[in-house]
């Protein structure tokens, strides 16, 4: 079930030129009307539901519908996001919810490199990551 941008929620993340859904879809589906200032999901049947547009969006416009497996015919999955973690809300049809938290990353972007002083790590090294450059012994 692909994501969807409810357009009287959605405000195009205040004018910029790439909305935060833009920024973050990693499969680049999500695009901006320009006229409208509403974000919208370009390519429906391409959407991985891999609800990064969901987390992210500042306004809580955009929606996926959730598999049973997941989310129980009828509910819906809404995610809030703090400074630290991701409330996730479940909405049964009954009415009933459910509410649990994951913490979110706390490292910057691009800083989560644990290999950068190791051999190998770089496309300049002659060798593969941790691979010794020693000479193989000859048989």
């Amino acid at each position: 079930m692909p994501s969807y941008v409810d357009p009287s929620k959605c405000d195009g993340c205040k004018g910029g030129d790439k909305t935060a859904c833009m920024y973050i879809c990693p499969n680049d589906l999500m695009v901006l009307n320009v006229e409208e200032m509403k974000a919208y999901n370009q390519e429906p049947d391409a959407c991985w539901e891999c609800y990064s547009c969901v987390k992210i969006c500042p306004q809580g416009a955009i929606f996926v519908r959730g598999y049973d497996d997941f989310v129980p015919m009828g509910g819906q999955v809404h995610p809030m996001r703090s400074s630290n973690d991701i409330m996730w809300t479940v909405k049964f049809r009954n009415g009933n919810l459910k509410r649990f938290k994951f913490p979110i990353r706390t490292t910057a972007e691009g800083a989560a490199n644990a290999y950068v002083a190791q051999k190998g790590a770089s496309l300049d090294d002659e060798c593969l990551l941790l691979e010794s450059n020693l000479p193989t012994p000859k048989i």
